[in-house]
Formats: C-alpha cells, sequence, structure tokens
C-alpha cells in the first residue's frame, strides 16, 4: 500500500504534441497555398524612380459658359483647335485629349469641338465631370 501512496497523479498537460501538429499542418497548408497559385515567370521591368523630364502628352479642352473654346489654357477658336491638334497629332498620333465643358455651357458648341476631334481622328477621347456628392 506504500506503493500506491507514493505515486501521485499525473495532472500536467504536455502540448508538445499538439504544437508539434500544429506545425506540420502549417507547413502543410504553406505548401498546398503556393502550389495552387499558378502562371508563368516572366522579368518584369522595374519602374524608374526619378522625376519623368517628358512633357504629359494629354491635350485639355475646355468649353465654359459664354461658349468660348480653350486648349490648355489658350482661347482658340475651332479651326485653330483643329490645325492646333493636327499639329499635336503629327507628333504624337496617339495623345488623349480630355474636354471639360461648363455646366451651363452651350451642347453645340461641345458638339463643334467633339466634332473637330473627329475630323482631326483622336482615337482617346474622354469628358470631364464631378463626382455625385449623395
Amino acid at each position: 500500500m506504500q506503493a500506491q501512496s507514493r505515486r501521485k497523479p499525473y495532472d500536467e498537460i504536455n502540448i508538445t504534441p499538439m504544437l508539434d501538429l500544429a506545425y506540420v499542418l502549417l507547413i502543410i497548408f504553406i505548401i498546398m497555398t503556393t502550389a495552387a497559385v499558378q502562371g508563368i515567370k516572366v522579368n518584369v521591368p522595374k519602374a524608374s524612380s526619378s522625376v519623368s523630364l517628358a512633357k504629359p502628352t494629354t491635350k485639355a479642352i475646355t468649353v465654359d459658359s459664354a461658349g468660348q473654346v480653350y486648349l490648355d489654357t489658350y482661347p482658340v477658336t475651332i479651326d485653330e483647335l483643329e490645325s492646333q491638334l493636327r499639329s499635336f497629332k503629327a507628333v504624337t498620333p496617339d495623345f488623349p485629349v480630355v474636354i471639360k465643358g461648363d455646366r451651363v455651357s452651350q451642347y453645340g458648341r461641345i458638339m463643334e469641338v467633339l466634332d473637330a476631334c473627329g475630323r482631326v481622328g483622336i482615337t482617346q477621347l474622354g469628358l470631364v465631370s464631378e463626382r455625385a456628392k449623395g
């Protein structure tokens, strides 16, 4: 009876096998997720961190509320606009144009600007608007 009284019950939990299992499952999960991502390896170009010295090629055409047309910030007529756009197209064949019209500007004037862009052959054309608040 003395042998039984000397034995103490084992009341501590051994967590080593549980951690081993968790680590094995973690490694299996990592291997399976990286193997599931498929694709072709390519050498992607690295972007330069220096500031580009090239002039921006986007041209902004603005029609104000009085119907005056501006190319960037210079007032022009429709004929002058078309000739300047042709000269820009000769230098940069695929430059984008952005048209900004005042809220109360004449729709016909904006259509004249769009028509001039179409005659020049501009394919990248955008209209500027404000995001609706709400």
